[in-house]
């Protein structure tokens, strides 16, 4: 894996409200073609033809985001939400913020290699040493404990401010939430490692794309470094977010 660097923050939705209130990321104003490419992944950019796959508009791209009748996190004006990550984003609007804020939606390896602190091959994202296992609800937000009510007893408030465990959940570089808040999306389709890997990233066609980290609401498992899951790139859920990555 080449230099790169990768958001301390997840995506909020004050941040996400910007690229909104721009008129981005719909058909009547996507990413040009090629846009958000990986630099050592020739032809990772946007594709037009993913263009069908985003909101006519910004009204109706902002109806989208409301997914979820209890969890979503996005609300149509400013309000005491913005500081919250961002979720109900298909993969292929996390793809065009990420353009569009002049980076990448990360690889599963960029992404892997911050979260298991590169070498050091960490259990969790803040595992030190490395073989370490400690986990409770002051290193990550997970297991609908984040308003301090019993594991799986869900609520809205379980969802947090990022870096709300910052700095102690953070991982070796200091990106908070690696583990807990949110699934985030990646740039690949999820199939199995390349193997050897170097600055890989699978770009086939498969059923679903990357998401890593685990989220709010899941159990200690799914927030270890090494755990993969998958969803459609035009699915929306109200426990999947995103950060970018850019060059050093």
């Amino acid at each position: 894996v080449s230099d790169f660097r990768l958001d301390r923050f997840e995506v909020t939705v004050g941040r996400f409200r910007a690229f909104v209130e721009a008129g981005k990321g719909t058909q009547a104003d996507p990413p040009a073609a090629g846009d958000g490419e990986h630099p050592f992944n020739p032809g990772s950019g946007w594709d037009a033809a993913w263009n069908t796959s985003l909101a006519a508009n910004t009204g109706a791209l902002s109806s989208a985001l409301l997914c979820s009748s209890t969890y979503q996190t996005w609300t149509p004006t400013a309000g005491a939400n913005e500081h919250l990550p961002i979720t109900c984003v298909m993969w292929y609007e996390a793809m065009a913020f990420c353009a569009w804020d002049g980076g990448w939606l990360p690889t599963e390896a960029e992404w892997n290699y911050a979260a298991a602190g590169g070498a050091e091959q960490r259990y969790y994202p803040w595992s030190s040493p490395a073989t370490d296992t400690t986990i409770d609800g002051t290193y990550a937000v997970y297991d609908c404990m984040g308003d301090g009510s019993a594991s799986e007893d869900c609520s809205f408030n379980d969802i947090l401010s990022v870096s709300s465990r910052s700095p102690k959940g953070d991982g070796l570089w200091a990106q908070a939430d690696l583990g807990g808040s949110m699934w985030e999306w990646n740039l690949d389709w999820y199939d199995i490692y390349t193997n050897p890997c170097n600055n890989c990233a699978n770009l086939s066609s498969a059923s679903g794309r990357v998401v890593r980290g685990g989220r709010w609401g899941t159990g200690a498992d799914s927030l270890r470094a090494a755990n993969r899951g998958s969803f459609s790139p035009t699915g929306r859920h109200d426990g999947i977010g995103f950060r970018c990555a850019r060059t050093p």
